[in-house]
């Protein structure tokens, strides 16, 4: 580690997990907005977290339990490396969000920690170190951390082993991401999904799937707009978000391609294409939340946007 920074700051994006059909298989990064970590190496042994900063208030301390810390720890120990580390975390978004806020701090902490060892692993390396920090805090899945550390529109096929597929972006396509002051933790959310579903509703997704992927393929966006339904969640998670369903069909009232649910809630995404449609709809799902009662922020841009980047 000769000639090694002594300090490295890496920012990831929010995620759009769940994506559409693809429940714990379809992840997309989005522009904005970003967790940042800047990564020190330190004297004393073992990784601590020396600040927190942003949407922050209820995050513990405690590197173990952190999931900036535990993807930090995750990444020495598979690059083999004994170094102390401190991290300062600032939180670009809230958690509950889901928008990937847990993820978004785990893929900023690796990035940054690996930068500064000499980057030694690769991004897929990453993915397996943050996935060790989502199994403590939201559940073993990749739908989240693989975006936010790859960029894009990813697919996974498989976590163990890891098996991740970047999809192409069809051209133009860009994506509304609205978010309603509202909590939703995510194993609440994950609690009401059913644990059976009838054959006819998984064989709806498994089409709806198979055309996401060929309409990302074939550059279709009419056919991506008849690809993103669900039967798997949404209609077990809607009614926990207040509003949402209505967001979603004003959101395609108002020039949407297709609109769902982004990750477990409550933040609602929508597919566009052109930058007039996509402020038209912004300002739709905002009055649309409102109606319910909640305030909401709006954030719009590509559909291909870049992963977790030092700084």
């Amino acid at each position: 580690m000769s000639g090694a920074p002594l300090a490295v700051t890496a920012t990831a994006p929010a995620t759009v997990a769940n994506l559409g059909p693809g429940f714990d298989l379809l992840g997309l990064a989005l522009p904005a907005p970003h967790d940042r970590v800047t990564a020190r190496i330190v004297r004393d042994s073992g990784v601590r977290i020396a600040s927190q900063t942003g949407y922050s208030e209820r995050l513990p301390v405690e590197a173990e339990r952190n999931t900036a810390g535990i993807a930090a720890i995750s990444t020495l120990r598979r690059a083999g490396i004994d170094v102390g580390i401190e991290l300062e975390v600032h939180k670009g978004m809230p958690i509950g969000s889901g928008l990937g806020s847990s993820a978004a701090s785990a893929a900023a902490a690796a990035c940054a920690v690996n930068a500064l060892i000499g980057s030694p692993l690769r991004r897929t390396e990453l993915v397996e170190a943050c996935l060790d920090a989502e199994a403590v805090v939201s559940g073993r899945h990749a739908d989240n951390v693989a975006p936010a550390l790859l960029g894009g529109l990813v697919l996974v096929l498989s976590i163990d082993p890891l098996d991740l597929v970047r999809l192409p972006v069809p051209d133009g396509l860009l994506v509304v991401v609205a978010t309603p002051d509202f909590e939703l933790e995510t194993r609440r959310a994950r609690d009401a999904l059913p644990q059976d579903v009838p054959l006819t509703d998984a064989t709806f997704n498994s089409g709806r799937l198979a055309a996401f992927v060929t309409a990302c393929f074939s550059n279709d966006l009419g056919l991506l707009a008849r690809a993103v339904d669900d039967r798997l969640h949404v209609p077990a998670r809607a009614p926990l978000i207040p509003g949402s369903e209505d967001v979603m069909q004003t959101a395609r009232d108002a020039g949407a391609l297709a609109s769902s649910i982004s990750g477990s809630g409550p933040s609602v995404f929508a597919f566009c294409h052109g930058a007039e449609a996509s402020a038209r709809v912004a300002s739709a799902m905002r009055d649309a939340f409102a109606n319910a009662g909640l305030e909401s922020l709006t954030h719009i841009g590509s559909a291909d946007s870049p992963g977790a980047r030092t700084q």
